[in-house]
């Protein structure tokens, strides 16, 4: 008989290190595509995935089985990138007009992005509730009510953040010239 999740994550919270490698063993794969999506890119998506595995042993200890085991790790893995984007943002800000490292960091930036495929690049322009509710729906393949939980927010509102997902979709893919 499988141990479910609630339990090797109370246990793990608990200092149990081998409920923590199953966790990790069943779960990292999944945790990693929703850093990539989160994320944007592989590299990006590959440094937020181990700094989510690093800080979950701490985060354990708050894990108190009220949802999904999964539920609250897609939570965690939301905020850790929320996190890290405004990190970048506090440190571009920073950085700005500092020379020719920076302008070597905007070009490379904008190389990047012109690489990226045309779905990924008309997601990254959505505000960031319609981007993350759309990688739930549509790249976990959650439920309405899934996603609703894990965001806290109703179903209706994530019915309605779809429709709106669609809107700006239909609005970006005519802006770049398409039927």
């Amino acid at each position: 008989m499988e141990t479910d999740d609630e339990t090797l994550a109370l246990a793990a919270a608990n200092g149990d290190g081998e409920a923590f490698g199953l966790l990790l063993r069943r779960h990292y794969d999944r945790l990693f595509g929703l850093c990539c999506r989160l994320a944007g890119n592989t590299t990006e998506a590959e440094d937020l995935t181990q700094d989510i595995c690093a800080a979950l042993p701490a985060k354990l200890a708050n894990f108190r089985g009220d949802a999904k085991f999964t539920t609250w790790l897609y939570r965690v893995a939301i905020n850790a990138s929320h996190d890290r984007r405004r990190r970048r943002a506090t440190h571009a800000r920073a950085a700005n007009n500092w020379g020719d490292w920076e302008l070597n960091r905007v070009a490379e930036n904008e190389e990047a992005a012109q690489q990226s495929d045309w779905l990924a690049t008309a997601i990254s322009t959505l505000p960031v509730e319609l981007r993350d509710t759309v990688i739930l729906i549509l790249g976990e393949e959650l439920t309405q009510a899934q996603a609703g939980e894990i965001l806290s927010v109703s179903e209706g509102t994530i019915a309605w953040r779809m429709s709106e997902v669609k809107k700006h979709l239909r609005a970006y893919h005519q802006k770049e010239g398409y039927p």
